[in-house]
């Protein structure tokens, strides 16, 4: 159990994000076409999993531009923009914010992603959606970078976590 903030009053999470160096666990996450993708998918690229509560919060908004932004330049790189929001509202705002150059997943169906990651809060009245956090994994399938975001709402470290790739 990792504890963080939200708006200064303490949060926990469910566990504790994979280390750097140890494998990055498997996942099932919807798309939004409502099909299932799964970390076997992207084999042999590098992934960005840029994780946060809700795609409808200004600095998970902000996180997703600027990890849009800034994957324009990345080569063999997939972001994964990941949340608890029903794949529908993904496609939403993505559309309405003209981004594509990450991939939105869904967590919605059985949150195994954030248990499974260590980022699902336990508490608060975000209990059920995940922390924000910064995974970078590497082609090898292993994890190169974690960060979980001290203070929700607080943005990741984007230069850190892109200089793991």
């Amino acid at each position: 159990m990792a504890s963080i903030t939200l708006g200064g009053n303490a949060v926990n999470t469910n566990g504790a994000l994979p280390v750097a160096g140890a494998k990055a666990p498997n996942f099932q996450l919807v798309k939004d076409d409502l099909s299932t993708v799964s970390l076997e998918d992207f084999s042999g690229k590098q992934l960005v999993l840029n994780i946060f509560p809700s795609i409808d919060t200004g600095v998970c908004a902000t996180s997703v531009r600027s990890f849009n932004e800034k994957a324009a330049n990345l080569k063999d790189t997939v972001v994964l923009c990941i949340s608890r929001d029903l794949p529908f509202a993904q496609k939403r705002f993505c559309g309405a914010e003209n981004i594509s150059n990450v991939m939105t997943l869904s967590d919605f169906r059985d949150g195994a992603f954030g248990k499974d990651y260590g980022v699902e809060l336990v508490d608060s009245g975000f209990a059920g959606l995940h922390a924000r956090a910064v995974v970078v994994v590497g082609t090898d399938g292993n994890v190169k970078y974690s960060e979980l975001v001290p203070e929700i709402g607080n943005e990741p470290n984007y230069d850190s976590a892109l200089n793991a790739l």
